[in-house]
This record gives structure tokens, sequence and C-alpha cells, in this order.
């Protein structure tokens, strides 16, 4: 299945990109990361959230959409 992976803030400096489309055969958010760590060794130091279809979701989650967006820890003011 094709997914689209959108990064925000200091992800998008790790990545080179605010986006981007993949072909995803795995089941689970954790094997959609285990790619994104391979891509990008420098997330794998960064602490971010991951949402699907607009929802906060766990490393269990299933994949279940097509919009996957990785959110960088949010900063009070």
């Amino acid at each position: 299945m094709q997914i689209t992976i959108k990064y925000f803030g200091l992800l998008t400096e790790i990545t080179n990109c605010e986006e981007e489309t993949i072909n995803f055969n795995g089941s689970v958010i954790a094997e959609l990361l285990d790619y994104v760590f391979i891509k990008y060794n420098g997330l794998k130091m960064k602490d971010f959230q991951v949402a699907q279809n607009t929802e906060l979701v766990g490393i269990d989650a299933k994949v279940t959409g097509d919009d996957i967006v990785l959110l960088p820890p949010f900063s009070g003011g």
C-alpha cells in the first residue's frame, strides 16, 4: 500500500523533506518506523509522536490509513 509520511519541525531538518510517499508492506506502526529509522538514522535519537489519519497512535497500532504524520514535541508558552 502507498503511505504518505509527513514530517514537521526539527524532523524536516533531519529528513530534508516535509512529505514523502512510500510503498509499505508491513502491518503496524513499529514496522513503518523501522523503515524510517533506516532511511533517516538521525530520527532514532529524537522524541516524536505518530498520528494516523489525524489520531495519535502507538507503535503497536495497525497501519490502516494512508496518511502518517510524525510530530515533534510541542513547546508551550
